[in-house]
């Protein structure tokens, strides 16, 4: 029987902000879905999370951005990918991003941005939908 290995999930909480509530609602909610997750914990690096998100074999990663320096966030952590050759890991994020904000992002390769109001079903169906776990060889 094929088996797939279970997706992994980086959750960070980049920068400055220390309001991590909603990360950690996010990184609870994709482990209860069946998922791998690992919180970084508090005022990460760009390049902490890539470093980390390369160690784990990561899917995918969620930023959580509350500061208003998702710009600069997300644009160093998509230049990191990139140089790591990790690019192919889907990255997507939440908190307070403007609606003029979210096409740049889109276009810096950000796969996805939750605002306040989007529900714990709806971001684990899209991580579900939007990553393809290799898979794992049977046994």
């Amino acid at each position: 029987m094929e088996q797939t290995r279970r997706i992994r999930v980086v959750v960070a909480k980049p920068g400055l902000d220390g309001h991590d509530r909603g990360a950690k609602v996010v990184a609870r909610a994709l482990r209860d879905a069946g998922m791998e997750v690992i919180y970084t914990g508090l005022h990460q690096t760009p390049e902490q999370i890539v470093s980390a998100a390369v160690a784990e074999d990561a899917d995918a990663i969620g930023l959580s951005v509350l500061s208003g320096a998702h710009m600069t966030l997300f644009t160093r952590l998509t230049e990191l990918l990139a140089e790591q050759e990790a690019d192919d890991i889907v990255v997507f994020g939440g908190g307070i991003i403007p609606e003029a904000d979210r096409e740049p992002l889109r276009e810096l390769g950000v796969q996805q941005i939750f605002t306040p109001g989007a529900t714990m079903a709806e971001i684990v169906e899209w991580v579900r939908s939007a990553v393809r776990p290799a898979e794992s060889p049977a046994g």
